[in-house]
């Protein structure tokens, strides 16, 4: 069944009840939006910038720009690009583009002109909708899209002249479902990598990943439809949207929130009743920061009571972190979640609510998914040796789109070879060592540079590190450590290699650096990033050049 019959079921079930709240601390003006059927609410105790839809406003608005596609021609096939920061129009706009069977391609908000460019390109996007922020980025290059890519503008400000309206467009398109009938096996989307290993690989998934991704995440997190889940992450990410989905499958409230400050957070989960929330870990680390600090009290939002689960993906996790959490909150369930946008986000790997006692790992098999762990010939390596994690479930991507190459390379036998080396233990329990591509090799000895991150996260002074690999002309490579301290706090590369005498003599960083530690949208340490910075970015082609 296509994720926009569920859509369909929530409209007629929960009709009149709210589906979608946007809220934006940020910004303060107070105005009612003039697009139809949004409602614009400005509680008087914050002013807070609020807007929510119900669920059959959100299914109306998908038929409206599903009608207004195919009225422009568009069919099973074609594909449709989404370029906006997080609002209430992104997921009418990402179902009304499924209900007509064409593709929806969401796009990174950080990509630049170029990439923006480069990724419509690749994905041989028919239109792109795009919202205000990104004006200045589309103008750039709208002669070089004009006649390959129909460009709509969709936001409250005045439509540029590059470009068509969209509520001009949709406004008197019908409200109707559209007959378009969907299988599980039509092509649904085009996904981006995160580029943390490249530049960015289109994955094209099916309509049966997406269906996959609402059962997976509700069956690991047991929602309701009176579940209230807080979404922070970018929607163009499928991290975001699949851990919605599990809410959306019972036809469960979703709050989209602008901001990562604490106060935003918990005033979010508080004023909404919120009883799930995803965090990334700086995310987390910043609510345990500010309440270390006593900038914020939970004495001071009165509805936290109902939160109670705190789940987190996208990177590894600090057991420290863990820990400390549940100091603050001792009745919060507990979940960490694995995957990739090649495995529809998250949850082919997944802790477990209960398994609190194996934090470390990134957990077990999830939902309707198989993992093996294998050594360079492709065969089952032992219990607790390391090889490359394979995943394999309903959730795999069809391939890399118009990249057959890439796609053999990561796809076997139905196997996604995930390019993440990890273990297993005695228990069954995964834990992630780290990328293949980020092994270093000093000495002949292989350093994972996770391991060694998580040793210095547990440092009281560190807010975050990353490990990478940089030339030595006698070892080849050694580990320097990339640490960002916390606010206030001063360390002192001694003072660092004291702390690391635990660790075996090989794995110790050699290079001490304290700088900021960039990370991604999804919260992935951007290591290409910091190679360059550091001169390491062609470290094995400057090896075999020696």
């Amino acid at each position: 069944m296509p994720i926009t019959e569920i859509l369909e079921t929530n409209a007629a079930k929960y009709s009149g009840e709210t589906a979608l709240v946007e809220l934006n601390p940020e910004r303060r003006e107070a105005r009612r939006v003039t697009w139809r059927e949004y409602e614009l609410v400005e509680p008087p105790r914050s002013g807070r910038y609020r807007r929510e839809i119900t669920w059959s406003v959100f299914n109306e608005k998908s038929n409206r720009l599903a009608n207004f596609l195919l009225s422009r021609g568009l069919r099973a096939g074609d594909k449709v690009a989404i370029l906006m920061t997080n609002c209430l129009e992104w997921l009418p706009v990402y179902f009304g583009i499924l209900k007509t069977g064409a593709l929806a391609v969401p796009l990174n908000f950080r990509y630049s002109s170029e990439e923006i460019k480069y990724c419509l390109a690749l994905a041989e996007v028919d239109l792109l909708i795009f919202g205000p922020e990104f004006i200045g980025r589309v103008e750039e290059i709208a002669d070089d899209l004009s006649e390959a890519t129909a460009l709509v503008f969709c936001g409250a400000e005045a439509c540029p002249s590059f470009a068509e309206s969209y509520t001009e467009l949709t406004a008197n398109c019908s409200s109707a479902s559209p007959d378009i009938k969907l299988r599980d096996s039509d092509h649904a989307a085009i996904y981006f990598s995160s580029g943390t290993t490249g530049f960015p690989k289109a994955i094209l998934h099916s309509h049966k990943s997406l269906m996959h991704a609402c059962e997976t995440e509700q069956a690991h997190h047991s929602q309701t439809h009176d579940d209230v889940f807080l979404c922070i992450p970018p929607l163009y990410h499928t991290g975001a949207k699949m851990h919605w989905f599990g809410s959306f499958l019972v036809g469960g409230r979703g709050i989209l929130l602008k901001g990562t400050e604490p106060e935003y957070i918990l005033d979010a989960v508080s004023s909404e009743k919120c009883s799930i929330v995803w965090l990334l870990v700086p995310w987390a680390q910043d609510i345990l920061l500010a309440l270390d600090r006593g900038d914020i009290k939970l004495s001071d939002y009165p509805s936290l009571a109902q939160w109670r689960l705190m789940h987190i993906g996208a990177q590894p996790v600090p057991q420290s972190l863990v820990r400390r959490w549940l100091e603050y909150f001792p009745n919060h369930g507990y979940d960490t979640n694995y995957g990739l946008s090649e495995s529809i986000g998250p949850g082919c790997v997944h802790l477990g609510i209960g398994n609190t006692h194996k934090i470390g790992a990134i957990g077990i098999p999830g939902f309707g998914w198989e993992v093996k762990i294998v050594g360079g010939d492709g065969v089952e390596v032992p219990g607790g040796d390391v090889g490359e994690l394979c995943v394999r479930g309903p959730g795999v991507m069809l391939e890399y789109f118009n990249d057959p190459k890439a796609t053999s390379e990561t796809l076997r036998d139905g196997w996604l070879f995930t390019g993440d080396m990890a273990r297993r233990d005695e228990d069954g329990f995964i834990f992630l060592v780290d990328r293949k591509k980020d092994v270093i090799i000093t000495g002949g000895e292989n350093i994972y540079p996770v391991q060694v991150e998580n040793y210095l996260s547990e440092h009281p002074d560190v807010r975050d590190v990353a490990v990478i690999g940089l030339p030595d002309a006698r070892l080849g490579e050694i580990a320097a450590a990339i640490i960002e301290t916390k606010p206030g706090k001063t360390l002192t590369e001694d003072e660092i290699q004291s702390f690391c005498h635990e660790l075996p003599r090989y794995k110790r960083p050699r290079k001490i650096i304290f700088a900021d530690v960039p990370r991604n949208a999804t919260g992935k340490i951007e290591k290409p990033l910091l190679r360059k910075l550091y001169g390491a970015d062609e470290i094995v082609a400057a090896q075999n050049m020696a």
